[in-house]
């Protein structure tokens, strides 16, 4: 299942990397299987807690969501194409916002005991893959 065609073409860059942390975020909450009504409703706080993009004409949780609702979304080909936005978009991506990113999937894994191996496993993924990225202050810092 191919997750390009729920982009918007208008999308900045800045929008397409929270558009892509909120799909990071989904992969978490589905980690351990199916991702509960309660798990939506925490995903849904934490991202409007820490994620909500006040320059950007949607709310993240609005198209998150959207994805949480679609069946049988694979959560691997999902995590893929996100982190692939991330890495395309990484020249926006300053340290406040990749501190955020990881301060969500943090609590996105432990956000319901118990955390489980795959939860842990999916955080030291995206640590791993995100650490070396490096936004350009030239273009986060408009």
């Amino acid at each position: 299942m191919s997750l390009k065609p729920m982009m918007h073409s208008e999308m900045s860059p800045n929008s397409s990397l929270h558009y892509a942390i909120g799909l990071i975020a989904y992969c978490m909450a589905a980690a351990d299987g199916t991702v509960q009504l309660e798990e939506k409703q925490k995903l849904k706080n934490i991202v409007d807690a820490e994620l909500l993009c006040k320059d950007d004409a949607f709310e993240v949780t609005d198209i998150v969501f959207q994805m949480m609702d679609k069946k049988h979304v694979d959560r691997e080909t999902t995590y893929n194409w996100a982190l692939h936005e991330i890495k395309n978009n990484s020249h926006y991506l300053s340290p406040e916002i990749k501190a955020t990113f990881m301060a969500v999937i943090q609590k996105m894994s432990t956000a319901f005991p118990p955390v489980t191996p795959e939860e842990i496993a999916l955080y030291e993924r995206f640590a791993s893959e995100i650490e070396p990225l490096k936004g350009d202050p030239i273009y986060y810092n408009k």
